[in-house]
């Protein structure tokens, strides 16, 4: 797991955490959990009318219980989420409630560039109009700490009851389509539900922005009770869960884990849950015994294989980590994260040799994850290493559009034109940039 977010850009999105929160705020990647939300998404998503791949999930570590929509197509889970669910269905019902969100376009239906945004820059665009609305100032941004938790909640994350009501009927249609129960659904809203009677201060952040009613918990019940043939997920689905919650709580609090879980422990979930506190807690080689031992059992799991790589490069030994990042690769059919990481062991040889492998990996990547500014980053340093100036421009200008930084964007696209030769793909590229943002200025 990777944090890949700063505090600062998150602070303003969450009305009751203060200042001195903040450091505890990221996004975090991990091809694992992404790749099981995914797949325990997908029914619902499909039965939406939605293409599965249209659908950007976002893992936001915050102990807040919250998901919301922003951005079009973007869903947002809070870790405390995760950690607040006793089963998948549960999850599933806040997915397939969040699908319903989206289906009814209930949120930031104007707000097109919002809508075209990598995740990164929808945090730093609610966090700098909260900050701006709040303050009167136009320049504030994000650095205004502690103003506008009102208008951040009020303006993008809240929905009302009419539209909470909507995405409940909505999900439990994608979920009987799919064949699926929405016990899960029921069990979550009524856990939440006792919230109601406490001050907004203490309610969680799932219950703030989403106006949760007995009436509405009472509905999904009465759904439940009226209709027959629908299945809950099969207890696979819960393994998997609990996997991924070892995982996760180990990432999340990797000196209580090793507290919890002793060195005798035989437990599969144990056993690599410990193996990553003891990775993240400095004990390298503990990690890599654990994981040996792990990889043992489960040869062919490319999650096992990604981690022994991340293990191996994250403790300076990038050459070491390429075997491990390439069968992980080769396992997953050609996950996009875990391209890069191999494209950053490669990378990190140091060996010209190695530098057509990783451009390759991370032009690959780009497939899936074209709005990431981090492998766009890489792959300008990639481009670079192979002096190829020209492509490394088009790279930058690209991150920097991800970003929304246009004058970047533009500098350097009109860069890479100067490079490049005119009509190649790459000059074509940054053409294309070069007219959005030329397109996007006009509409302003």
């Amino acid at each position: 797991m990777r944090r890949l977010l700063s505090a600062l850009l998150l602070l303003m999105l969450l009305g009751t955490l203060p200042a001195r929160a903040a450091s505890d705020l990221n996004i975090i990647r991990d091809a694992e959990t992404e790749e099981w939300l995914r797949t325990l998404a997908t029914p619902v998503w499909q039965q939406a009318g939605i293409p599965p791949e249209n659908i950007h999930l976002v893992l936001v570590q915050n102990n807040q219980i919250n998901a919301f929509v922003a951005g079009g197509m973007n869903i947002f889970i809070f870790t405390g989420l995760l950690k607040a669910s006793k089963t998948p269905d549960e999850v599933l019902g806040v997915i397939a409630h969040e699908t319903g969100h989206i289906a009814g376009g209930h949120l930031l239906r104007s707000e097109e560039e919002m809508r075209k945004a990598s995740a990164t820059a929808i945090l730093a665009t609610i966090a700098g109009v909260a900050a701006a609305a709040a303050s009167g100032d136009g320049s504030a941004g994000a650095a205004a700490i502690g103003l506008g938790q009102q208008v951040a909640q009020q303006s993008y994350l809240s929905y009302s009851r009419t539209q909470e009501s909507a995405a409940d009927q909505a999900a439990l249609r994608f979920m009987d389509r799919a064949g699926l129960s929405a016990q899960g659904m029921h069990n979550f809203l009524q856990r939440l539900q006792d919230q109601e009677l406490l001050p907004s201060d203490q309610q969680s952040e799932f219950v703030r922005t989403h106006p949760l009613t007995r009436a509405r918990v009472e509905s999904v019940q009465a759904h439940i009770d009226s209709v027959t043939g629908k299945r809950n997920l099969p207890a696979s689905a819960q393994a998997e869960f609990d996997r991924i919650m070892a995982k996760l709580n180990a990432y999340l609090d990797p000196r209580g884990t090793l507290s919890r879980i002793g060195p005798s422990a035989t437990n599969f979930n144990d056993r690599y849950a410990r193996a990553i506190a003891l990775h993240m807690t400095g004990d390298t080689m503990g990690a890599i015994s654990l994981l040996d031992g792990l990889l043992r059992e489960e040869p062919n799991n490319p999650y096992l294989n990604e981690f022994k790589g991340q293990v191996l490069y994250e403790s300076g030994r990038a050459a070491d980590a390429v075997a491990p990042y390439q069968k992980a690769v080769a396992l997953s059919n050609g996950n996009a994260l875990l391209r890069v990481g191999l494209a950053q062991a490669l990378l990190d040889t140091n060996g010209a040799s190695n530098l057509p492998a990783a451009v390759n990996q991370l032009e690959s990547a780009l497939n899936s994850e074209r709005d990431s500014p981090q492998l766009w980053r890489l792959l300008a340093t990639a481009y670079g290493r192979q002096n190829d100036m020209g492509m490394a421009a088009y790279a930058l200008a690209a991150e920097a559009n991800v970003r929304g930084d246009r004058p970047t964007a533009v500098a350097q696209a009109k860069r890479a034109q100067q490079l490049l030769p005119t009509g190649s793909p790459g000059w074509l590229r940054a053409a294309d940039i070069l007219a959005n943002n030329e397109a996007s200025k006009d509409r302003k």
